[in-house]
């Protein structure tokens, strides 16, 4: 004899089981179940919440039992409650924040960085949003490795590559490599500056500007010098980038280019 289940009721029919109720707090990263929309708290009242994805868009939706996802699984959003603790609502790359949250597991796409100052300064500001989104930062010792990189990274629809470049100014060396790299899923970026440590804006430092180094001499100890620093280039660069407390102490030219490989590596091909 066939056995049969004694609860015939259909599945649509039985009692959905209760999900966690969790706080709307600002920063909180949440998946809307009905469209997808993946995005982080930024306001929530009269039974709403709004939502802020990586780009800056907003979007509100009702906070209806089990309307959205928390890490995959299902929840029901509620209004925090009146004066609980305050939390940071914007990373150093002026992101919204996710306190709290766990790093994504790594994508097959990477970012590589020439210049251990460079990977050290990518790390301080834009750190967080990288571990969010599983970007990992490779470091690129010198442009001219990085025609052999590309072919061995072979990178793809699924795996994108994006590279940063110092002082990628019509012309040059780096120049005229990174025109060399003509996959549709690698992109090569980079900044006018001679070094990295001119992308910090000399207010941040407390010096007027960054001194012009004749040509011909080491430039990172020409700067010690100039501007009366012992030639140590390593704790010159410690001094340097404890100055820099958020993107606001980078010049544009360094953060369209970091935002812009971010954005290509992310984004589905």
């Amino acid at each position: 004899m066939r056995q049969y289940s004694p609860d015939l009721t259909p599945p649509w029919k039985k009692p959905q089981q209760p999900v966690p109720e969790v706080p709307a707090e600002p920063g909180l990263v949440v998946e809307e179940a009905g469209t997808g929309f993946c995005g982080a708290v930024i306001r929530c009242e009269a039974g709403t919440v709004t939502l802020e994805d990586r780009f800056g868009k907003h979007r509100v939706f009702p906070m209806e039992p089990r309307g959205f996802l928390l890490e995959g699984r299902a929840v029901t959003l509620i209004r925090p409650s009146a004066g609980g603790p305050a939390r940071p609502t914007r990373t150093a790359s002026g992101s919204v924040a996710v306190p709290g949250a766990r790093a994504r597991v790594a994508r097959a796409g990477r970012i590589y960085v020439e210049g251990r100052h460079d990977a050290e300064l990518v790390e301080k500001v834009w750190g967080d949003d990288l571990r969010i989104e599983g970007v990992v930062v490779e470091y690129l010792e010198g442009v001219d490795d990085l025609p052999s990189i590309v072919d061995s990274f072979a990178p793809g629809p699924d795996a994108r590559l994006g590279v940063l470049v110092d002082h990628l100014v019509p012309g040059t060396k780096e120049w005229r490599i990174a025109e060399s790299v003509t996959s549709d899923h690698a992109l090569v970026v980079g900044h006018p500056y001679i070094d990295i440590w001119e992308a910090v804006k000399p207010s941040s430092l407390g010096i007027e500007a960054w001194p012009r180094v004749p040509r011909g001499q080491d430039w990172k100890k020409g700067v010690c010098r100039a501007l009366g620093w012992p030639e140590n280039t390593g704790a010159a660069w410690q001094r340097i980038l404890s100055g820099v407390r958020s993107y606001k102490d980078l010049e544009p030219e360094l953060l369209g280019r970091v935002e812009e490989l971010i954005d290509f590596v992310t984004t589905p091909a």
